[in-house]
């Protein structure tokens, strides 16, 4: 209580410092949780890809997503091309035409498959409600985690998906990469949206059940995906193969610099608070200066008045770390309760302890020159001091 006392003699200077710690801890708090986001969203995309080639016509654009046709007689060529244990068909699209929320990762796509990946793909889908789609299924969908609220669904109801209604059979459990912001159907189901949303001129020459919009390959055991995807390039014409590691060059590096841009905000917002810390502190030493004089007349050592100080600097951080800690996990909960779409922020134990851990080792060290010099103060010079 001695210190609590001592920090609010000058009532309105304590509420500024902590108000400066509590602005820094929530920017902190605030963009940490985006960066987190970030990094947990690029790992399981790095999960998510990091055993598969995806194949698209012409171009690849980011993991192999196009909507340009690709004919479905290119598999059994694919198949055929040393290292490749199964092609599996996909079509992709955005799931709405616009895409009004603010989202973090992909945006909401409905992905329609032909099955033949069954017993090839190592990444497992848990359902936390409902069963998986059977290859063939028609007229069903089973939703991610993230657009369970944006749809409305509910097992054994229907949800509309571009004009369509389907029924839904199973919810998936949140994986923290692209299937939490899927809808998948069958191969036939989802070319026959796609077709629907071609130009007439196009529609009317185009066959909908010849074609996909990429083809995901099943690398065989101790074969390297990069090697695979060169030599489907090599050998397969008028497709662009594309391994894991452009998911990391292209997203995984440059998301490393952005959240690192992110952090060094929050920690200069951070920063300017620790210097409030310290003008309060060396004020505080200032004004207490005869005070200071009477201990150290009657005996008080360097160490209990260095103690004083620093305890009294490590409250102001304190407090202020969990007032910006309060106001951060307000805010990050509030933002992601009114985002239809995958959530913008993610507030981890490692952030929370990290954000209050670094604000009151500032605060200590914010209070270290003060605390020294409040020591050093010599007692008869200290009792002169007006």
């Amino acid at each position: 209580m001695t210190v609590i006392r001592n920090i609010f003699r000058r009532k309105l200077r304590a509420l500024l410092t902590i108000s400066g710690i509590t602005i820094g801890v929530f920017a902190l708090i605030v963009m940490g949780a985006m960066a987190e986001k970030i990094t947990l969203l690029v790992d399981g995309g790095l999960k998510w890809t990091g055993d598969k080639v995806t194949v698209s016509a012409g171009s690849a654009s980011l993991g192999g997503f196009s909507t340009e046709p690709l004919a479905l007689s290119k598999i059994k060529t694919i198949e055929k091309v040393p290292g490749v244990a199964r092609a599996s068909a996909n079509v992709t699209m955005l799931l709405s035409k616009k895409q009004s929320a603010v989202n973090m990762g992909m945006p909401p796509m409905v992905t329609g498959g032909d099955g033949r990946d069954e017993g090839y793909e190592s990444f497992e889908l848990r359902y936390s409600d409902g069963r998986e789609l059977r290859t063939g299924e028609r007229g069903a969908v089973t939703v991610g985690a993230d657009l369970v609220k944006k749809l409305g669904a509910k097992v054994g109801e229907d949800v509309t998906i571009r004009g369509k209604r389907f029924r839904v059979v199973g919810i998936m459990e949140k994986t923290l990469t692209g299937p939490d912001s899927s809808v998948y159907m069958s191969l036939h189901d989802a070319q026959n949206l796609l077709h629907a949303d071609m130009p007439e001129v196009v529609r009317s020459n185009v066959d909908r059940h010849s074609w996909a919009t990429g083809i995901t390959v099943y690398v065989k055991e101790g074969y390297d995906p990069e090697k695979v995807a060169a030599s489907i390039n090599k050998q397969v014409k008028g497709v662009a193969a594309t391994g894991p590691k452009a998911f990391k060059e292209q997203v995984g590096d440059s998301t490393r610099i952005f959240t690192s841009i992110i952090f060094g905000i929050a920690l200069i917002s951070l920063l300017v608070g620790g210097l409030s810390v310290a003008n309060t502190m060396t004020m505080s030493v200032s004004e207490r200066t005869r005070e200071i004089g009477i201990r150290k007349a009657i005996g008080a050592s360097h160490f209990p008045v260095i103690r004083q100080f620093l305890s009294e600097s490590a409250a102001i951080a304190l407090i202020g770390g969990l007032f910006g800690l309060a106001l951060g996990a307000l805010f990050t909960f509030a933002a992601n309760s009114g985002n239809a779409g995958t959530p913008l922020f993610l507030l981890t134990g490692r952030l929370v302890a990290g954000s209050i851990g670094f604000a009151l080792g500032l605060g200590v060290l914010s209070g270290l020159y003060p605390a020294w010099h409040a020591a050093s103060l010599n007692p008869v010079v200290a009792l002169r001091y007006e």
